[in-house]
């Protein structure tokens, strides 16, 4: 095959794994050569797919009749309805910036069919159009996670400058174990070396530069540390000590509240009313727990009982006391 043939060849490959529908007739015309000649190069291509047919992932050409043209068939291309719910669920988090998600989007069409392609493109023009990102503080939270996927990998220390809830800028040396998407944020979760037994969680967007240390750090040292299960009970990224708590649950989603507490288990059930067991981090679990209203009756332990009760004082003077009410 001389150096011309297999650079169209290659051509023709690659305008095929990008989802153009090729007619031997107008690719001829472009060229400038004869129809018999792009149909051999098409079944060069089609030769190469047959003896590869577990390294190209099945593809294989398939012709149209009614346009008169080849098209690329691909195991791996998302259909339209698996591509849709990628980019809702990409677009509704808002975790990356505007130009991060269109780009992200594009990528992803590409591994469309051309024909589902079309109309794709105007769902996610019409999804994108309403984009609204969060605010970060990071110069890019895609390049941000992949480092620090890469310091969790090879489990390094870390020093990091980190805007706090309060817009002052502090910096930490942790180190880091994992990462967790939750409610429109990412974030990291780490320990600081002999200062405290429980993870701390930091939002991703918020960490403004990092600086790696060529210490590393076991986690063999934080005592019964176990990544899939320290996920569970960090549902929101509130860090405190490790918690069991029971409550009884009388609303009406029992499921959303189980999906919401992956470590929840119903020890109970009176009527339409569960008594509920779950494991948590931190305090972050008590505004889950108000936000249910009469719903929720907190049992055990005893000052977490008291602390929801103290709470809930508070509430209660904000509204029905005449004194705490606005001027």
């Amino acid at each position: 095959m001389n150096t011309e043939k297999k650079s169209r060849t290659l051509e023709i490959f690659f305008r095929f794994m990008r989802g153009e529908d090729i007619s031997p007739v107008k690719l001829a015309e472009s060229y400038g050569v004869s129809t018999k000649s792009v149909t051999r190069y098409i079944n060069e291509v089609k030769s190469f797919l047959a003896e590869n047919r577990e390294l190209v992932g099945h593809a294989e050409l398939v012709y149209s009749y009614m346009d008169k043209s080849y098209r690329l068939v691909l195991d791996e291309f998302f259909s339209d309805k698996e591509l849709f719910a990628i980019a809702k669920v990409i677009i509704g988090s808002r975790a990356f910036s505007g130009e991060d998600t269109s780009l992200l989007m594009s990528k992803l069409k590409r591994f469309v069919s051309a024909g589902d392609r079309k109309k794709l493109d105007e769902l996610i023009r019409k999804e994108l159009y309403h984009y609204s990102e969060i605010k970060h503080d990071c110069e890019n939270v895609i390049k941000t996670l992949w480092r620090l996927i890469d310091v969790i990998t090879d489990k390094k220390e870390i020093t990091i400058n980190y805007f706090k809830i309060d817009r002052t800028l502090s910096q930490k040396r942790i180190q880091p174990v994992s990462l967790m998407f939750s409610e429109y944020y990412f974030y990291l979760i780490a320990y600081y070396p002999g200062e405290y037994e429980e993870p701390r969680y930091f939002r991703v967007d918020r960490i403004k530069d990092i600086v790696e240390h060529r210490k590393g750090f076991s986690t063999d040292k934080v005592l019964g540390f176990n990544e899939g299960e320290l996920r569970k009970r960090s549902q929101f990224m509130f860090y405190g000590k490790l918690r069991r708590i029971q409550f009884w649950y009388s609303g009406p989603s029992l499921q959303a509240v189980m999906d919401k507490l992956p470590t929840a288990k119903i020890i109970e059930r009176k009527r339409e009313k569960y008594l509920l067991e779950a494991e948590v981090y931190g305090d972050g679990i008590k505004m889950f727990l108000l936000s249910q209203g009469a719903r929720v009756r907190v049992i055990a332990p005893e000052e977490f009982v008291k602390d929801m009760g103290a709470e809930i004082g508070n509430m209660q003077k904000i509204y029905f006391d005449v004194r705490q009410l606005p001027s």
